[in-house]
């Protein structure tokens, strides 16, 4: 359908997000976007561009750089910014851990990601920011399952589930006490899918790391990972070149790959409408206990 039309599914899907990223602006003094360089913010971003057109995006774009992104992501972020003409903020987890705000993790399987949390809030307070949009999505997983379109957080960046305000009828109440903040989720009701076919349909350029390609690789107890020096081999791990794509974008440490031959939009939505395990199921943030998200989500994370 090119860039002048939607099917009616993703046109419902495009107003909802675009409602929400009005309704932002309109109830919040200084909101920011965050970006993350995969695909949902991606998409997100170029919904903002599209919500406010022909003026810029009202919303800074926030990336919390962890230090150990694919370079690849890095690139694409850059020049997304560019293109959007859009005001692009980075704010470092290694400026967190020189200044003793985290202590970062040691041994073979250390990782940034949840140290991400510490540096978000400290950005948000910085920039004195009354909302962060983001591009999650309920049907990623059980806790985001849980958030509603305006997700309530008190001072210190914390998520109460049971604590939320009702929505009806897509109105949505921003109100909050003075320190307090909100996380605004304008793909909510949107699936893996709906992503993807939203980017064929708006012809939306995307990493290269989404589509199919030759990749040195490692099997981590049931997760491939990209061969890095951030990555120490244990014992019985061996890199093995694969063809691979990855479903998510983030941090090299955690982001898993699956096997595919998937190298175009096409063959990627039929992939997808195969698939019988979330998107984030290769994540190994995820899988350090049953409730991982949702004890990172409290804490503040993303």
């Amino acid at each position: 359908m090119g860039r002048g039309s939607l099917e009616p599914a993703l046109a419902t899907l495009e107003s909802e997000a675009i409602y929400v990223l009005r309704e932002t602006y309109g109830q919040f003094e200084r909101p920011v976007l965050l970006f993350s360089g995969g695909k949902d913010s991606i998409v997100l971003a170029h919904l903002a561009a599209r919500a406010f057109a022909p003026a810029r995006i009202p919303f800074k774009l926030l990336h919390i750089d962890t230090g150990h992104n694919f370079e690849e992501t890095l690139t694409f972020r850059d020049n997304l910014a560019r293109e959007l003409r859009a005001d692009l903020l980075v704010r470092y987890v290694e400026e967190t851990i020189r200044a003793g705000r985290v202590t970062e993790e040691s041994g073979p399987e250390a990782t940034r990601n949840a140290l991400q949390t510490r540096t978000l809030l400290d950005a948000l307070d910085e920039l004195r920011a009354d909302a962060a949009l983001g591009g999650a999505r309920r049907d990623e997983e059980k806790a985001r399952a849980k958030e509603r379109f305006f997700s309530h957080r008190d001072r210190y960046g914390q998520w109460d589930p049971k604590n939320q305000r009702p929505e009806l009828w897509s109105l949505y109440n921003g109100r909050k006490a003075p320190g307090e903040h909100f996380r605004v989720f304008p793909l909510s009701n949107w699936t893996e899918l709906d992503i993807w076919r939203y980017i064929k349909a708006r012809e939306i350029a995307l990493p290269s790391l989404y589509f199919a390609h030759e990749r040195r690789v490692f099997n981590r107890r049931g997760t491939w990972l990209a061969e890095s020096e951030l990555l120490p081999l244990l014992p019985g791990e061996k890199i093995e070149t694969r063809r691979v794509r990855f479903r998510t974008m983030g941090d090299i440490t955690v982001t898993g790959a699956v096997f595919s031959d998937a190298s175009t939009l096409d063959q990627i939505i039929e992939e997808v409408r195969t698939f019988r395990v979330t998107e984030r199921s290769g994540r190994g943030d995820d899988k350090r206990s049953e409730a991982a998200m949702e004890d990172r989500k409290r804490a503040g994370y993303f």
